[in-house]
């Protein structure tokens, strides 16, 4: 739209030239071409470059080259010549910056309607026609300068549009993977310490207990196809896990574990969204426990504001558990404007605690 605007701007002064106007007689074909080519080549070189947000190379001399084809044929073809002089004001103000290009730009306008009236008052015109040829040049060039300007502005301003767009668009794809990354961790995570603690427990029962060693067997089965079943809801969003389940869970693993455990789980009135949250945190806390310590004794204590699993087994020397399991957990947390806090206790113990204000937003 905007090429196609520049074209039709700029083959008005051409046009005019060649067929003629009441009052001013054709002045030939070749020439007015001639010039009329040269009008919107270079105005197309200003316009496409303004559109980009930038100045082409060589701007000064391209614009002295457009002022050449303006002026130049004014004493010549004068009112049919005029209308070019909006291609040199919209020139002017997309390519000098600041205060400059407002200057300049008022001044080429004024410029034309003083020419205007200054040429009718040498051909002889009334003073009413003098003052109409002032007026009309003065506000249809500034008119049509600025329709020229504004439409490199809005070419501009839909490419940058467009890029925003792209630029959202692949933040949101960023985004899914990073989801779908946490996701698989802490929904795969849990189940596959649950697959290895029980394979090794049927191992060691296998040659003294063939039937308990079946039974471990078909509950590693039972993880194993928890687990897929798992993994096929991570592509949908807002994959959801529930507290009273992953409580449940937890006892059998650690117990299996040979930990001892205790529950205790308070959390009535307790929105769903953090219930969900609370679900998170014991799978992700549960799953550190069986990886990295030897637990005889684990604690977990859910309240409304406040789920907290205590550890024993873990050796003095070693940090917060690495991974992402805790850093996918903090984020889920802090959508809901609480904190998550990891760290060893005295004694050999770690505890893990999630708090939640008393509304979670």
């Amino acid at each position: 739209m905007m090429a196609m605007a520049t074209v039709a701007m700029g083959l008005v002064s051409p046009v005019f030239t060649i067929v003629g106007t009441p009052g001013e007689p054709s002045r030939g074909v070749v020439l007015p071409a001639l010039l009329g080519l040269a009008l919107v080549t270079l105005q197309l070189r200003h316009s496409l470059a303004a559109a980009r947000g930038e100045r082409p190379p060589g701007w000064p001399w391209s614009l002295a080259g457009l002022a050449v084809v303006v002026y130049a044929p004014l004493p010549f073809y004068t009112y049919n010549w005029a209308a070019a002089q909006a291609l040199m004001v919209a020139s002017v103000a997309m390519l000098l910056r600041g205060r400059p290009a407002i200057v300049a730009a008022a001044v080429l306008a004024l410029g034309t309607a003083v020419w205007a009236s200054a040429w009718a008052a040498v051909l002889g015109s009334p003073v009413t026609w003098i003052v109409f040829e002032a007026g009309w040049w003065g506000l249809s060039i500034p008119m049509g300068s600025a329709a020229l300007y504004g439409l490199a502005r809005l070419t501009r301003a839909v490419g940058e549009l467009r890029a925003a767009h792209t630029e959202l668009a692949e933040l949101a794809i960023a985004q899914e993977r990073l989801r779908i990354s946490r996701d698989v961790h802490d929904l795969i995570g849990q189940s596959l310490s649950a697959v290895s603690l029980r394979g090794d427990l049927a191992l060691r029962l296998l040659e003294t207990d063939p039937k308990a060693a079946q039974s471990e067997v078909a509950t590693l089965t039972a993880v194993a196809r928890a687990a897929l079943r798992d993994l096929a809801t991570v592509s949908q969003d807002g994959t959801g896990v529930d507290l009273d389940t992953e409580a449940a869970g937890a006892r059998t693993l650690l117990a299996a574990a040979g930990a001892e455990v205790r529950i205790v789980i308070d959390v009535d009135g307790l929105p769903a969204v953090a219930r969900t949250v609370y679900g998170w945190a014991l799978r992700e806390g549960v799953t550190n426990v069986l990886r990295h310590s030897a637990a005889e004794n684990c604690s977990i204590i859910a309240a409304p504001t406040r789920l907290e699993i205590i550890n024993d087994g873990v050796d003095p020397a070693s940090s917060t558990p690495p991974g992402g399991g805790l850093t996918g957990l903090a984020e889920r947390v802090r959508a809901l404007s609480g904190r998550v806090t990891a760290g060893p206790l005295p004694g050999g113990r770690f505890r893990l605690r999630v708090d939640l204000p008393e509304e979670p937003t």
